[in-house]
């Protein structure tokens, strides 16, 4: 057996803690014991064949299409008690075309050779769309056997089997799934635990991340599950319907750890800001910032914001981290809050380097920490060259978290080199010690020999008058088509789009502060009304998507 299976059976047997739901509606709270028995009960129910879909066997791929955190708990625990793999599906929205989403699924699913899809509320209306593509499911309703009967043997997984197989953001149509096994999901729960200073009698963790998501599967729904800590979780459609609920479930639960993209702490900084809500969050002792860029102007807002009730400025972690090592890369140091790394512009964007700033135009980055037990970071240069202190280049890494391998449409492919490494495809570098992530190598818009980073664009785009905050986005433009070189535009959303002579101020004042801070002016910008940037489900915006509408228009 595992070391991660044996460590949540044994969290079964001997907590007496487990898991929130329901809030806002009506609260419940299960032990992760009575989540286990559960899990032991569908786990029965899939050894046994239904109808036409075949009982699950060791090593098959599972589909889950479930909405309620606490269905998904005990439906994964249930496909690793029977020796498979779990992978969340992309969920379908109110404005998703189900007829292209089937289409989608069905590549996945035979990307993945899944062997069935478990279907829960509020996705079970779907059963005739996967019946309509031949896709085998079963829904939580018929998932009823004998929880006794379920006793995992000694073999059911080893530390090389599949755990999950964690579909990577994009778009679906030429899907990717990160292959994480038992070891991999292990090693990186150790490591977190340690960095973050976990501790199973003190911590409540509280989420409303996505559970397709690895921060929100591995980091707030597997670590607690297999620790035994207290969990207090919504989903993403009550946090983006009401933010400030958020704030509310710390304050209420006592929550002292948390984690959200960047652009989340930013939408309840202004919440928290204009709210007379009697609210307590003196308690948090981590909230981690990661899976999008850290703007330190953001991560300011949202500490100033919350002074007033208690938060401390030295509870904001931030986070280097990824599915291809289950989750967790880089934590900075617990309770010391936002470090900022300035750097020389001009070193950075033609000579490639990390030089401390000066007199000149200065960049600012976000330090993240050293790397996690047991992962190693090196910085390559152009030529394949190892890095030193201070050098710009792609981080790559290497360790027990790495993942082997991608499953693909074309079949499996490694994503280790012969020795070990894994490249991100990120840009960085290491100072002190700790990782600096610049941006995505495929995302740096090279003009005139700099590289510039779309943060830097984007952060500027953002302080224009009437650009809604948090809803910018910069994306490449790669030359030809009428560009003689290489360019990039700039999309913004604000309330004023539609009226022409608005637009033109905003244009005109996103392109002045552009040039301000970069150097360089767009090739053009967009004002687009609320709700037209491409976001995930979450809420995080989708730089390629852009990229794709923009051609488009």
């Amino acid at each position: 057996m595992s070391r991660f299976l044996a460590m949540l059976l044994e969290s079964a047997s001997t907590t007496g803690r487990g898991m929130t739901t329901g809030e806002p509606a009506a609260a419940v709270r299960r032990s992760w014991a009575d989540v286990h028995e559960t899990a032991r009960g569908y786990a029965a129910a899939l050894r046994t064949p239904s109808g036409d879909v075949p009982a699950l066997e060791a090593g098959r791929a599972v589909g889950v299409l479930a909405g309620e955190p606490a269905s998904i708990a005990p439906l994964a625990q249930a496909v690793w008690l029977t020796g498979g793999s779990v992978t969340m599906l992309h969920q379908p929205t109110a404005r998703t075309d189900l007829a292209s989403w089937a289409e989608d699924t069905v590549g996945v699913l035979r990307m993945i050779d899944a062997s069935m899809v478990l279907l829960g509320a509020p996705f079970d209306a779907l059963a005739p769309v996967l019946t309509e593509r031949g896709i085998p499911f079963r829904t939580l309703d018929s998932l009823t056997g004998e929880a006794a009967s379920v006793t995992p043997d000694v073999d059911v997984s080893g530390e090389d089997a599949t755990a999950l197989l964690q579909l990577t953001s994009g778009s679906t149509a030429e899907p990717k799934a990160v292959r994480i096994t038992h070891g991999n999901l292990y090693a990186n729960i150790q490591a977190m635990i340690e960095a973050a200073r976990l501790d199973v009698d003190r911590d409540v963790m509280v989420s409303w991340l996505p559970l397709f998501h690895d921060m929100g599967m591995v980091g707030f729904l597997t670590v607690p599950m297999v620790t035994g800590l207290d969990l207090v979780t919504v989903t993403p459609v009550d946090f983006l319907s009401r933010p400030l609920l958020w704030a509310e479930l710390i304050s209420k639960y006592h929550g002292t750890v948390t984690a959200a993209p960047n652009f989340a702490y930013a939408v309840l900084a202004r919440q928290l800001a204009r709210t007379e809500a009697d609210l307590d969050l003196s308690s948090l002792r981590i909230a981690l910032n990661g899976a999008e860029p850290v703007d330190p102007d953001a991560v300011a807002s949202f500490t100033a914001a919350g002074a007033r009730f208690g938060l401390r400025p030295e509870a904001v972690l931030c986070a280097y981290g990824m599915a291809e090592t289950a989750l967790g890369v880089a934590f900075a140091p617990v309770e010391t809050g936002l470090a900022v790394d300035e750097i020389d512009a001009d070193a950075l964007e033609t000579q490639h380097r990390a030089v401390p700033a000066g007199g000149g135009a200065v960049r600012r980055f976000p330090k993240l920490g050293p790397p996690l037990p047991g992962i190693e970071v090196r910085v390559v240069g152009e030529q394949g060259e190892v890095l030193d202190a201070g050098g710009v280049g792609v981080l790559q890494l290497r360790g027990s978290s790495v993942t082997p391998g991608y499953l693909t449409v074309d079949g499996p492919k490694a994503t280790q080199d012969a020795d070990g490494w894994f490249d991100t495809g990120d840009e960085g570098y290491v100072t002190g010690g700790q990782v600096v992530v610049c941006g995505r190598r495929k995302d740096v818009i090279i003009m005139g020999g700099r590289n510039i980073y779309p943060t830097d664009i984007e952060r500027a785009a953002a302080e224009a008058d009437g650009v809604r905050a948090g809803n910018v986005v910069a994306v490449r433009l790669a030359a030809g088509e009428g560009r003689h070189r290489e360019s990039f535009a700039v999309a913004v959303e604000s309330r004023k789009a539609g009226d022409a002579e608005a637009e033109q101020l905003i244009r005109k004042d996103v392109t002045s502060r552009v040039v301000s801070a970069v150097g360089v002016r767009p090739a053009q910008v967009s004002v687009l009304p609320p709700g037209s940037l491409p976001k995930t489900p979450s809420g995080k915006l989708r730089r390629a998507s852009t990229g794709e509408m923009l051609a488009a228009r």
